[in-house]
Order: structure tokens, then C-alpha cells, then sequence
């Protein structure tokens, strides 16, 4: 708990307004409960004064009844009553000492000197004083009535001093009782009080530090339970308002790395580019170059250099149609189109197309006989994923001449391989053959026209439907592959 915790904080005012209040209470008391008390004494006098003076205006001072009456005030109040008619006659005398109160009666209607004393009313026809007679003081009423009687009332004032006293007293260890009572009281009091707001605190502090798992769980319906349930909206709020702020700036970032990385693509698809047709339009230059100048005049030469003319032409055609394919797919300008269709069928009829090629080339092309098998996914780029795959066996195959065509059902997939005999790749190239424009045996890709973008058009198709591709090495040769999601036959 700290220095300055609401708890003790809380305490200490209870404690100090309780303490206060009953120092100043101790202070009143002890200040004016003596006049307080005199006051009441006065009253109490003057009750009996207006007794006296009804009774001597009816005339009936002395009947039994009006000492009777006496007797009553004077056993309850406290008093002692002296009075003596006009013809000096004592009419009353209370029992508690009225008869020593004979002599100053006497000395008040005479005139005689009177010990001092200290007025505290005096009407027409009385007087009321403290008097002090050796170590004692009295209040004392003096008086003589328009019908001529006289009386004399006093009443001890020691005893209200001690009761004072004893009340004063006895207040004070009351007073400091109940402080350290209530002390303790509001410190347990206070806990309970202090103890939400402290979970309250220890909320917002983990807030802070941008952990919003801890709720508060308090049931009261006063006011620090509605800041719970606000803070625990507030707390809802802000990792809601985060969570939205880290999303953004995710996507931001992604943005930021998608721009970086498309002008990487860019400058790269410039230098490759600047490269693979440097070549070939030196050597369109070269031969058109040689014919514009007749180098070798006959017909059999011109037709030579327009054939190699035409066939860097066309090559660099190609690889124009493949470098804007490939640019279409990998911006994502380019639709993907999933449909139901049959991939055995796809091959065969490719095959069929390709077998002038295979032909030339000596190359032995296996596949086993298969029933129809529906796949899903883009026909037209799916049959360019396999032309990419067959023409790149056609260009490597050596050795027995042999392109086996493989298809594998398993689970809800089928994977289509692509096997051709010949020289394996060399482990450290097979991470890079789906990379643009890069060429194992760049002397034998140029060799057979090849642009090294193939591969990289496949891997784009492949990415933009989800589904796996490889390229695996065997002893006798190399197999690429390409899965597909099956379908049930309609």
C-alpha cells in the first residue's frame, strides 16, 4: 500500500474529523456546561419564585397543599426555601437547611451587608446571584412580593461543578474510545471501499502496458461499479481500436513490401530482358546488316541469313508472348477461371499435337491408359503448365530417349508427372529453376531457343490456384509435377 493511498488517506480524515469533533465537544462542555447548568438552575429557581408569587396573590402560602408542593421542589431540585410574611412570621422553611437561610433573609429585607457576590438576573420584585459562603458557592434568589412576603431560594453550585467535572471527564475517555474504535472501524470500512479501485488501478496499469485480458468483475451497482463496467467497455474499445490500427498497418506494411517488391520485379524484368534480347537483335543486325551490304551475293546465302533473321525474330517473339504472360499472372491481372474438366483427356490430345515433335526429336513417349479423370481448375493454363513441362523434357531428354507421362490419384488429389531420361540437375540449381530467365546449360537453353521464363509462368500458375509443383531428380533423369483437386465424375 503507498504512501498516499485513498485508504489511508480515507482513514486518517475519518479519524481526524471524528477526533475534532469530539474535541470541540470537549471544549463546549467543559467551557459552557457550568453556565449551561446555571441557566437550568435559574430556571428552576424562578419556577419556584412564580409558585411562591401565585400563591401569596391567592392567599393560600400556607396550606398544606403549597408546602406539600414546596417540599416536592425542593427534594427534586435541589433547593433550600426560607419565607416570612409582612408581620416577620416564617410562613415556610424547607427541611434541608432552610432555617440557616433565616439570618440572611433578614439582612437581605434590612439592608445588612451581604457576603459578594455575582448577579446573574434581577427583576422588579427579586434578585438572583451567586453567592460564596466560606469554601462553597450558592445560587440564590433574594426577593419580597408586592403582598409582603419575603423569601430567600439557593442552591449549591459545587455539585454542578462536579458534575461538570465528572462529565467532562468521563467524555474525554468516551471520546478517545471511541476515536481508536472507529479508527479501526473505518480501516476495515475503508479496505472494502479502496479494495475495487485498487483491482480498478491495477486494470488500468495493465491496460498501459496494452493487455486487456483482465476484466473487472465486481457486482455493485454504485458508482465504482459503473467505472468497472466502463473501464471494461473502455478496455474493449481500445484493443478493438488497436487491433484495427495493427490490421491497417499490417496491410500498410504489406503495401509497402508489395511496392518494393514490384519495382524489384521491374527493374529485374528490365535487366533480364535488356539481356535475352540483346543476342538476338545483334544478330538480326549482324545478318540484315550483311544482306543490305550483298556480303555473299548468291540465293543460297540470302536465303540463309533471312531464315536466321526469322528465327531470331521469332524468338524473340516468343519470349515477348511468355515475358507478358508471366507479367499478367504475377500482377494478378490475369483471371483465374476454376472449372470442371478432364485432365487425362487434356494430356492425350496434347500429345496427340506433339507427336510430329517427338518424332523428329526420336523421343519415345509413354503413358499408361487411363479412364477420365475430372479435375478442377483453369483448362487453358493448366494445358500451358504441361506444355511448359513437356517441351522442356523434349529439349533435355538423352540418353534413351524416353518421356513417361505419369498420373497418381491419392486422396482428393491427382498429381501429374512429367519424366524424361537423361542428366540429372545439379542440387545447388534446383532452388532457382522457377526464377526468371535462369538457365542450367545456358549454352544448349540457346541452343534450342529456350528463354528461361517457362518455369516461371508455371510457378505462377501453380501459385495463383494453390496447388503444389516440383521438380525431383531420379538416376536416369528428372521428373517435374503439378497436383490438381478432384471432382466426383457428373
Amino acid at each position: 500500500m503507498t504512501k498516499h493511498s485513498i485508504k489511508r488517506q480515507f482513514a486518517g480524515i475519518f479519524i481526524g474529523l471524528m477526533a475534532g469533533t469530539i474535541l470541540v465537544c470537549w471544549f463546549i462542555n467543559n467551557v459552557f456546561l457550568e453556565e449551561y447548568y446555571i441557566r437550568s438552575k435559574t430556571r428552576i429557581i424562578y419556577e419556584a419564585y412564580e409558585t411562591i408569587s401565585q400563591a401569596a396573590n391567592s392567599d393560600t402560602y400556607g396550606t398544606d397543599e403549597f408546602k406539600e408542593e414546596l417540599n416536592n421542589v425542593c427534594s427534586v431540585s435541589n433547593l433550600t426555601v426560607c419565607i416570612m410574611d409582612s408581620n416577620s412570621q416564617m410562613k415556610y422553611v424547607s427541611v434541608n437547611g432552610g432555617r440557616e437561610l433565616e439570618a440572611q433573609l433578614i439582612g437581605y429585607i434590612f439592608g445588612f451587608e451581604q457576603p459578594p457576590t455575582r448577579v446573574i438576573e434581577e427583576g422588579e420584585d427579586y434578585i438572583i446571584q451567586v453567592v460564596k459562603n466560606s469554601n462553597d458557592e450558592y445560587l440564590m434568589m433574594l426577593g419580597r412580593l408586592n403582598s409582603g412576603i419575603s423569601f430567600i431560594m439557593r442552591t449549591p453550585l459545587e455539585s454542578i461543578r462536579e458534575s461538570a467535572e465528572v462529565a467532562n471527564r468521563f467524555f474525554a475517555y468516551v471520546g478517545i474510545l471511541c476515536t481508536l474504535a472507529g479508527g479501526i472501524i473505518i480501516w476495515f470500512v475503508s479496505g472494502r471501499i479502496t479494495k475495487p479501485i485498487m483491482k480498478l488501478n491495477r486494470i488500468s496499469e495493465q491496460m498501459v502496458h496494452l493487455n486487456f485480458d483482465a476484466k473487472y468483475e465486481g457486482k455493485s451497482k454504485n458508482e465504482i461499479g459503473m467505472l468497472g463496467e466502463n473501464i471494461n467497455k473502455l478496455s474493449e474499445s481500445l484493443e478493438k481500436s488497436i487491433s484495427e490500427l495493427k490490421t491497417a498497418n499490417n496491410e500498410l506494411q504489406k503495401d509497402i513490401e508489395k511496392k518494393e517488391e514490384i519495382d524489384e520485379m521491374r527493374k529485374e524484368f528490365l535487366a533480364n530482358v535488356s539481356h535475352e534480347l540483346k543476342t538476338p537483335i545483334a544478330l538480326i543486325q549482324g545478318y540484315a546488316e550483311g544482306l543490305a551490304e550483298s556480303v555473299n551475293d548468291d540465293p543460297e546465302s540470302r536465303s540463309f541469313y533471312c531464315e536466321v533473321i526469322m528465327d531470331e525474330a521469332a524468338k524473340m517473339n516468343n519470349m515477348v508472348q511468355k515475358l507478358l504472360t508471366l507479367n499478367q499472372l504475377e500482377f494478378g491481372n490475369d483471371m483465374v477461371t476454376m472449372e470442371r474438366f478432364d485432365i487425362t483427356a487434356l494430356i492425350r490430345n496434347y500429345l496427340q499435337s506433339a507427336a510430329i515433335l517427338t518424332k523428329q526429336h526420336e523421343i519415345q513417349v509413354c503413358m499408361e491408359e487411363k479412364p477420365a479423370v475430372y479435375v478442377w481448375g483453369d483448362e487453358f493454363k493448366i494445358e500451358e503448365v504441361f506444355a511448359n513441362y513437356f517441351s522442356n523434357a523434349v529439349n533435355h531428354c538423352s540418353g534413351d530417349k524416353k518421356i513417361v507421362v505419369t498420373m497418381e490419384q491419392k486422396d482428393n488429389l491427382v498429381r501429374v508427372g512429367v519424366f524424361n531420361t537423361g542428366e540429372p540437375i545439379p542440387e545447388e540449381a534446383l532452388p532457382h529453376l522457377w526464377e526468371k530467365f535462369y538457365k542450367v546449360d545456358k549454352a544448349r537453353t540457346r541452343e534450342y531457343g529456350g528463354s528461361g521464363v517457362g518455369l516461371s509462368i508455371v510457378r505462377a500458375i501453380m501459385e495463383s490456384l494453390n496447388r503444389q509443383y516440383g521438380v525431383e531428380n531420379y538416376q536416369n533423369g528428372v521428373m517435374f509435377w503439378f497436383e490438381l483437386e478432384l471432382c466426383e465424375k457428373a
